[in-house]
């Protein structure tokens, strides 16, 4: 029971933006990265489908306890997303390379949601996320 424990305590549900079911993708490499790591994933892009055993939603769904959104979306595609992201209280957003976001990073600040410009790849295969 110890064990559950431990890991239920350290686990990050994570919302991927920009999900992916093409499987050269990185959001779709991060999907199963998440998921192998025994993390709660949310896909969230433009078809239904799934990834890692996980259903990718379209539109802009309710999610409840995110502790993560990580963006697969260039800066020009997230200013749609800017309130949606907000409205899920997460504690962190992680900019994926190629998504970096002056504006959005700003106003991630202004609510007092962590961001970093960072590879959620990397930092899973190195034990930081």
């Amino acid at each position: 029971m110890l064990k559950l424990t431990y890991i239920f305590k350290y686990m990050k549900k994570t919302l991927v933006l920009g999900a992916s079911l093409k499987t050269d993708r990185y959001s779709n490499f991060a999907m199963h990265s998440l998921a192998g790591h025994d993390h709660e994933v949310v896909g969230v892009g433009l078809r239904e489908g799934m990834v890692a055993g996980v259903l990718v939603l379209i539109g802009k769904p309710p999610v409840d306890n995110v502790d993560t959104v990580t963006l697969y979306l260039n800066a020009s595609r997230q200013k749609e997303y800017y309130e949606y992201v907000l409205s899920l209280h997460p504690k962190r957003v992680i900019f994926n390379p190629g998504t970096t976001n002056i504006e959005f990073g700003d106003l991630l600040e202004k609510h007092h949601i962590a961001f970093e410009n960072s590879c959620t790849l990397v930092l899973l295969s190195t034990g930081q996320y």
